[in-house]
């Protein structure tokens, strides 16, 4: 099924999941230093809503899962901010031009951080639709499917540098994805360098004019390596969370007629 946006055509029939799903398994992934998502029925007294213990006639479970740690998540800018900013209030459009651009962090010191340059030369390089690119997802090497499973807490993962988040904000990128648990260092001393640039938030505390409110980060996506590089729809879908970020499910969809 074909579907037009803005004069180009996408189809609908073919949708590219980049989301990790939530699972209460090992093969979940982790960061953060918590442990797995935990997905069980309730119990009251002797019911159990679960149908193969033949107490229920239906499944009826509890999860509790921690949307930054957990998988696929999309946050705004109240994740550092101090009054109570919302997901479910920030992100009110849900399909956007998008890139998709991979590259392999570079080492500095005991650290692998993805630059300014890196992704300078790799937007540009890739084929444009002649339409503002609304947001970024960035792919890094290698991309091995363990990052469907990894635990992430106390590795040290590759992170974005502060240049970097500034050009992509200055790029007017409004949503950017990533296949890493965050898009900073993981021990940094509260700094959130790339987080604050990016949403351009000067001060947590008191809250810039020009404090990018609409704009998201979502982490710890997958992108197959099939998946070729360039110009894409993406239809970026959260559940209705009143809270700084909810879990995700980013799906690309490409252009066939434009």
């Amino acid at each position: 099924m074909l579907a037009k946006i803005n004069n180009f055509e996408i189809d609908l029939s073919k949708p590219i999941d980049i989301s990790i799903p939530l699972t209460n398994t090992d093969e979940n992934p982790i960061a953060w230093y918590i442990e797995k998502p935990v997905i069980e029925p309730v119990v009251f007294g002797d019911w159990i809503g679960n149908v193969s213990e033949g107490k229920s006639s239906t499944n009826f479970n509890n999860i509790f899962f921690n949307p930054h740690g957990h998988g696929t998540h999309t946050e705004c800018f109240g994740h550092i901010t101090n009054d109570f900013y919302s997901i479910n209030q920030a992100l009110k459009q849900f399909f956007f031009f998008a890139k998709l651009i991979t590259v392999e962090p570079e080492k500095i010191g005991e650290d692998l951080v993805i630059a300014k340059d890196q992704i300078e030369r790799a937007m540009i390089t890739s084929t444009p639709l002649n339409v503002t690119t609304e947001a970024l997802i960035i792919r890094t090497l290698p991309n091995q499917k363990e990052k469907k499973s990894r635990k992430y807490s106390n590795t040290n993962p590759p992170y974005l540098s502060e240049d970097a988040a500034i050009f992509i904000r200055e790029s007017e990128i409004q949503h950017l994805l990533i296949d890493l648990p965050s898009v900073d260092k993981e021990h940094d001393e509260g700094k959130l360098l790339a987080h604050k640039a990016f949403w351009n938030v000067k001060d947590t505390h008191q809250l810039n004019a020009d404090a990018r409110l609409n704009a998201t980060i979502t982490e710890m996506i997958f992108v197959p390596n099939e998946i070729q590089d360039g110009d894409y729809v993406l239809n970026l879908q959260i559940a209705s969370f009143e809270n700084d970020a909810s879990p995700s499910k980013p799906i690309l969809y490409s252009v066939v007629n434009y």
